[in-house]
């Protein structure tokens, strides 16, 4: 039977079984669309979460409880503009990603500087943390979908995942890149190959999209981390810290980094939101 013969309420029943497929959920959705740009912001501001997060410590005293206090503050009056926006705006999305990015590296700082929680007990504990997270929004939901974001129930297993995907790739990136001694540059080369394959996998071999889209968002958190340190750490480390030169960095300093990608994150907000004003998905919907 053609679809167009069928009754309007079938017809919207069946677009609406995947929520990631109805113009109507990706009008709706608060959150961006996954292009080039997403990736590309994404990155950034995981590295601003690692860089930033040191500089704002070391402006606060060297006090991880009062720069924790400080910038949860601030996330959590993000997620108040965030949640109460009935769309998706980038400036306030993309703020919100930053602060939360800040906050997931200060919350496992803490747990490893303050309570003595080693690394890898750190990335077992958030890795558990974060599948449960995904379970139970899964059980509640059915979908895992972030085109299916348009309810506060569902932004608030949202932010909840992607905060705990951002501790876990704290904890995780530190990990490999300084217990293991595999260091930020390789470090770097390993996390970014590791999403380049779960990007051929599902574009050749027919990887769930869902399942891919999360894979390579808990990958980027190390990546961005490995980056930012490569760029922010001293040229040369106190004799004996580092005799293979692996924990090694360009020198640039957590300020000049910083500055450089919430510049370029700005940059990048700018042309998104020029090419959605040009381009809005409510478009679909005539």
């Amino acid at each position: 039977m053609n679809q167009s013969n069928e009754p309007r309420e079938q017809r919207l029943t069946a677009s609406s079984v995947d929520p990631s497929t109805s113009p109507m959920s990706r009008a709706l959705s608060k959150v961006p669309e996954v292009t080039l740009y997403f990736w590309i912001i994404k990155i950034l501001c995981t590295t601003v979460g690692e860089t930033f997060a040191d500089y704002l410590n070391t402006k606060l005293g060297d006090n991880l409880t009062r720069t924790t206090i400080v910038m949860s503050g601030s996330l959590v009056i993000a997620l108040v503009f965030q949640f109460r926006a009935r769309r998706y705006i980038p400036t306030i999305y993309w703020v919100t990603v930053v602060l939360i990015s800040v906050v997931g590296t200060l919350i496992t700082d803490n747990m490893v500087e303050n309570f003595g929680v080693s690394l890898t007990t750190s990335t077992i504990v958030f890795t558990i943390a974060m599948f449960g997270a995904f379970g139970i929004w899964y059980a509640s939901e059915k979908t895992l979908s972030i085109h299916s974001v348009y309810t506060p129930k569902r932004e608030a297993f949202y932010w909840l995942a992607i905060l705990f995907t951002f501790a876990l790739g704290t904890a995780a990136g530190d990990l490999i890149a300084e217990k293991y001694s595999l260091g930020y540059f390789r470090s770097l080369l390993l996390f970014a190959g590791l999403i380049a394959l779960i990007g051929l996998a599902h574009w050749k071999a027919g990887l769930n999209s869902i399942l891919a889209f999360w894979a390579a968002y808990v990958l980027t958190r190390p990546l961005g981390a490995s980056i930012g340190d490569q760029l922010s750490q001293p040229r040369k480390l106190a004799a004996g810290q580092d005799p293979a030169g692996f924990q090694a960095g360009l020198g640039l300093g957590t300020t000049v980094t910083s500055v450089i990608f919430l510049v370029a994150i700005l940059g990048v907000i700018i042309v998104m939101t020029i090419n959605q004003r040009r381009n809005p998905v409510v478009a679909e919907l005539t």
